[in-house]
């Protein structure tokens, strides 16, 4: 009897000093797994042309398809006109920048700024440096002083001085009643 309750003591003790460990848990794949090459602190001119279109900058740029694909995070980008003057300014979280198609996109909370203080906000739009124009099919909003635009999709210069809404256009203005005749 001795001898048996020795050997489930031994027994016991062996099973308990198995260690049983778990296989790491492992995240998703980052942008920096795949990429060609990861940039800090970037700035880079947008030129069509040999014609300064402006600035562009981001906090992190992760470079793929032979450096003609930039994905960027926090992209900030300032737009000039033909002559070199200030047009606007763009911020948003995320950005991505096609070299081939000289395409800037921004992504979440992307707000255009013009030179005069109207203010667009949306949740995706993109830059043409060939047209120099903002476009976007994804709701927006237009602020112009107290005057408030909404809608979805538009086409615009990147001061915000030729607007176009394209659909489900609405809006909100402040109309001082002074300048109404009966």
């Amino acid at each position: 009897m001795k001898m048996l309750v020795v050997a489930c003591v031994a027994a016991l003790t062996v099973a308990s000093c198995k260690k049983v460990t778990q296989p790491p848990v492992v995240g998703d794949p980052s942008l920096a797994d795949s990429a060609e090459q990861v940039m800090f602190d970037v700035h880079s001119m947008l030129t069509n042309t040999g014609v300064k279109r402006g600035d562009m900058f981001a906090d992190t740029v992760y470079v793929f398809d032979d450096q003609t694909r930039f994905v960027m995070r926090r992209v900030r980008a300032t737009f000039n006109t033909e002559t070199g003057l200030q047009n606007g300014t763009l911020r948003g979280d995320r950005g991505l920048y096609n070299l081939r198609q000289k395409l800037l996109e921004g992504f979440g909370n992307v707000v255009v700024t013009s030179t005069d203080g109207r203010r667009l906000t949306s949740n995706h739009l993109k830059y043409s440096q060939v047209t120099n124009e903002i476009t976007s099919d994804s709701a927006f909003t237009l602020y112009r002083g107290q005057d408030v635009q909404r809608g979805i999709g538009f086409k615009s210069d990147p001061n915000i001085t030729r607007f176009q809404c394209m659909r489900a256009c609405s809006g909100s203005a402040n109309v001082p009643l002074g300048n109404l005749t009966p």
